[in-house]
């Protein structure tokens, strides 16, 4: 087989959020740069990710809202008619405009800096590429991240489907069962309950998204039970398939045993990084149990190779903002190699688009020591403008440090939650104090004078 061989200084496996951010630091920096890509690009995001999820979120808030207009004395003659072929005809024009966008940008890419085909190492610096042999001086892994399926799932054959899959739906199913309440199983789990889809989601070890405070997770379950079938600590007995249907067997509310059948298995179990078929063995680095490179989490370089690794592939923070903030760090690395330094680590910031959104700013308080910190505390059910809105199921503890009062961080489930968590956030990334953080200007009525209510709490017990 005739080989051909490309050198270049920064080679990039994968053309995401994080690839593409990569690419153009290497080049910004004055270095040649390969973008190479296997797959059908256009960035999780766009393809599978937060926007099409959002589109969905978005017809199904509009169902829900029309269902509970009677309680402002608005009041909708006739039936509400949820046509799930409209529905999905919009999520995937939508999500085909947002993924235009992507392929459009990496369209006006040199043809020279691209290479269609699947890498794998040779050694720490050579890769293959379909037969094109690239001598690269380094390399950046953002090969992204894809579900994790269990094995005990193949047991559901075609019925059984991940988040990708979803919005290939030309329709709404009947019944689906949705296992994993994290991030991505909450939000479509409830979003199809509200377009009629009848849904159960089943946890284990009672999980709430990525909720690690056990009041405001006690809080959220206890509030997304009200909205849809959730059991977050579900004991399973057994899952089987029968013609073309998923049958799942399982302990109900009562001890006793249930049975029901779905149309779908919806997977949301958790994601694991694309390095497996990159032969990562032979350019001994170091990986850990799951194959994945060990690597420095600043520099995101791993040991001290000229192989660096950004975004999903990594498994940190598997955000868009992130991706791209840490592919602009491993490409300014990978050109400036072996003079690597850290990169910008931005305050963390986590949003789930739930009703009630979920959001965390900062340190987790499972990250906390209890002793060490003051919690603040606020309820959204009797705050002036959630009241007014109807909007008014929420929990927020807010975080700071005993001894300076400094703010550290803030969970909480609630109205307009990704508002307030990026007013957070930048507090967090300027460390403040709570009683700096009262002296900030708060207009009324607005959802986050339950913000303020909180840090005052907070205050005051650090007073104390």
């Amino acid at each position: 087989m005739t080989q051909n061989t490309r050198q270049v200084d920064v080679a990039v496996i994968g053309a995401g959020t994080a690839g593409l951010a990569a690419y153009r630091a290497a080049r910004s920096a004055g270095k040649t740069a390969l973008l190479i890509e296997g797959g059908p690009g256009g960035t999780t995001c766009a393809r599978v990710g937060c926007m099409p999820s959002k589109l969905l979120i978005a017809a199904a808030d509009a169902a829900h809202e029309l269902r509970h207009t009677a309680a402002f004395g608005v009041r909708i003659d006739g039936d509400i008619v949820i046509n799930g072929r409209e529905v999905m005809d919009r999520v995937k024009r939508e999500r085909d405009r947002f993924v235009g966008f992507v392929l459009r940008s990496v369209d006006g890419i040199p043809a020279d800096d691209k290479l269609a085909g699947y890498a794998h190492f040779i050694d720490t610096s050579t890769l293959l590429v379909g037969t094109t042999r690239v001598e690269a001086g380094s390399v950046v892994i953002a090969t992204g991240s894809s579900p994790s399926v269990p094995d005990a799932f193949t047991v559901f054959g075609d019925r059984l489907v991940v988040n990708d899959d979803v919005f290939s739906w030309d329709a709404l199913p009947r019944r689906v069962a949705v296992f994993g309440p994290g991030v991505i199983g909450l939000e479509l789990g409830q979003a199809l309950s509200r377009l009629g889809v009848i849904v159960r989601v089943f946890g284990r070890s009672g999980h709430i998204g990525p909720l690690t405070d056990p009041a405001i997770r006690d809080y959220a379950n206890a509030t997304f039970s009200t909205d849809f079938a959730l059991n977050a600590n579900a004991h399973i007995e057994h899952m089987g398939r029968d013609g073309d249907e998923a049958v799942i067997r399982f302990v109900g509310r009562d001890g006793e045993p249930v049975t029901e059948r779905f149309d779908y298995v919806l997977l949301a179990t958790g994601r694991t990084p694309n390095v497996k078929n990159l032969a990562l063995e032979n350019t001994g680095i170091a990986l850990d149990e799951r194959g994945v490179p060990l690597f420095d989490r600043d520099t995101l370089q791993c040991g001290d190779s000229p192989i660096f690794v950004a975004g999903d592939a990594n498994n940190v923070l598997p955000l868009l903002h992130e991706a791209a903030d840490e592919g602009k760090t491993a490409g300014n690395n990978a050109a400036r190699y072996p003079a690597v330094a850290p990169g910008l680590r931005r305050s963390p910031i986590a949003i789930v688009f739930s009703d009630p959104q979920i959001a965390m700013v900062g340190a987790r308080f499972a990250d906390l020591d209890p002793a060490r910190i003051v919690v603040g505390e606020v309820s959204f059910e009797d705050q002036g403008r959630s009241r007014v809105m109807l909007k008014n199921k929420g929990l927020m503890h807010v975080y700071a440090d005993k001894e300076s009062g400094t703010f550290l961080g803030a969970e909480w489930i609630g109205p307009r939650a990704e508002n307030i968590a990026h007013t957070l956030a930048w507090a967090h990334q300027m460390q403040l104090t709570v009683p700096q953080m009262l002296d900030m200007p708060f207009y009324h009525p607005v959802i986050e004078e339950g913000l303020r209510t909180a840090l005052r709490d907070a205050a005051a017990k650090l007073a104390g």
